[in-house]
């Protein structure tokens, strides 16, 4: 019995890595394609993306690693309104007291025009999520123009989400400081892995 674990374990190992390896190719030349149509996409953000995942490994063709994309784009979305709905919580940090060592809540209270900007992108977000639900049916289903078009959605938000914090500096009613968005690397993000997604989308349907 023992004599046969062997050739069957080697075959097993051999399979694994001929699978990943496919799958790494899979990877690099989709985010080759998707960074030289799109500049927009940058090539080690969507490699790094895709590595990160562990559905990747899995990928034998295009379309699979597609679903993965659109995924990984929803994990995005879901968390950044997360982080959006903690930032409007959060009116209070514990902070220590250097004299007695204690903790001590102090409230920080929000610029009037951030809460406002937070509150637009809480909505913006929490209807990708939705959008972005019926967009993985709609791939599944090879309905890529469905998809499509409700992916761009997800792109729209992230785009009008950041933009709202930049108008600050355009409008006449300025804050007293200088606006900072805290969404903008989580923006950028979503703006890339849906970006991403539509890309593999339009390599799907050519």
């Amino acid at each position: 019995m023992r004599t046969h674990i062997f050739p069957l374990l080697t075959i097993f190992l051999l399979s694994l890595s001929s699978s990943s390896s496919s799958s790494s190719n899979l990877i690099k030349d989709t985010c080759k394609k998707c960074s030289d149509t799109d500049p927009n996409i940058r090539y080690n953000f969507c490699t790094s993306s895709f590595n990160s995942s562990p559905d990747s490994n899995q990928t034998t063709d295009l379309r699979q690693l597609g679903l993965v994309s659109i995924r990984l784009t929803k994990n995005n979305v879901t968390s950044t309104r997360h982080f959006i709905k903690h930032l409007l919580r959060d009116d209070k940090n514990k902070k220590m007291n250097n004299n007695n060592n204690t903790i001590t809540n102090t409230t920080t209270k929000l610029d009037p025009y951030v809460k406002a900007c937070l509150n637009d992108c809480m909505e913006l977000y929490s209807d990708a999520v939705s959008t972005i639900k019926l967009a993985v049916k709609d791939y599944k289903a090879k309905r890529y123009d469905d998809a499509n078009i409700g992916l761009s959605s997800v792109i729209d938000a992230s785009t009008t989400c950041e933009d709202g914090f930049k108008e600050n500096d355009n409008s006449k009613n300025k804050s007293k400081n200088h606006v900072v968005s805290p969404l903008t690397k989580r923006n950028d993000n979503a703006f890339q892995l849906t970006a991403i997604s539509l890309s593999i989308i339009n390599m799907l349907r050519n």
